[in-house]
């Protein structure tokens, strides 16, 4: 009788404390939970697909259920230079990240791109988007951002 009422006074337990974690982490109206993530965009190729998903993720959670910091290395970090262009879209338009990114900093997302990259790739750094900020190196920081609890996507 004794072990019966400890296992369930454990069980009891467990379970409160899953209840108060989630509460901490909070919870958006949606059925989500809050979230921090980062957005890993290293190919240039890739980094338009990369800002849809960033700006459907928005949309999924709420904007004030999330923090989403995009960092942008190697051919990625162009997504963040003014001038550089994406992929062509299926009517021949190639895509300009300026507005996207604009749009999506207007919405709270941070923009990071590595310096480490503008000195390698010699990017102009007046042609550094005034929304990113320059981040000593773009992987550390990735990992850097994971140890402090940020989930990690790699469109």
């Amino acid at each position: 009788m004794m072990q019966s009422s400890l296992s369930k006074s454990l069980v009891l337990g467990v379970s409160l404390l899953g209840l108060a974690f989630t509460a901490q982490a909070g919870s958006a109206k949606n059925g989500y939970d809050k979230q921090q993530v980062v957005y890993h965009v290293n190919n240039i190729h890739t980094a338009t697909g990369a800002l849809r998903n960033v700006k459907n993720h928005l949309n999924a959670i709420g904007d004030e259920n999330i923090e989403v910091i995009v960092v942008t290395h190697s051919s990625g970090a162009f997504a963040m230079v003014d001038g550089s262009m994406g992929k062509k879209d299926s009517n021949g338009n190639v895509y300009d990240f300026r507005d996207t990114v604009a749009s999506l900093a207007n919405r709270g997302v941070k923009f990071q791109i590595c310096a480490n990259t503008i000195r390698g790739k010699k990017i102009d750094k007046n042609k550094v988007s005034p929304y990113a900020e320059v981040i000593p190196s773009g992987v550390a920081h990735v990992a850097h951002l994971q140890q402090k609890g940020y989930l990690y996507v790699k469109p």
